[in-house]
């Protein structure tokens, strides 16, 4: 993604754009609750909709969830499908000038 960089926050890698806005966080046994997962931002009802329907797969994080981000399992989910989670997690944070950029890689 255009303009992105990685640091430590929070006890484990996190993406971020321009160095400010995270997008996505990678976590493992967050608080011992057991799970290898990142936490993303998510577009506007994806979070509501797909913690109801495929609860075994994603959840609402703790500190973030109330934002409308998304818990996504690893290991329950294939490289495509993350592939895409974290691009729909880019589009949801990125300013417009670097969504234009986006569409024309």
């Amino acid at each position: 993604m255009p303009e992105t960089s990685e640091r430590l926050s929070h006890g484990g890698p996190a993406f971020f754009i321009r160095g400010n806005k995270c997008f996505v966080m990678f976590l493992n046994d967050h608080h011992d609750d057991g799970r290898l997962a990142i936490w993303c931002a998510a577009p506007d009802g994806v979070q509501a909709e797909i913690v109801v329907t495929e609860p075994e797969r994603f959840f609402r994080p703790p500190y973030v969830g109330h934002l409308g981000w998304l818990g996504v399992q690893l290991p329950r989910t294939d490289q495509a499908e993350l592939d895409a989670i974290c691009r729909e997690a880019f589009i949801a944070v990125a300013p417009p000038s670097l969504l234009k950029v986006l569409k024309t890689d």
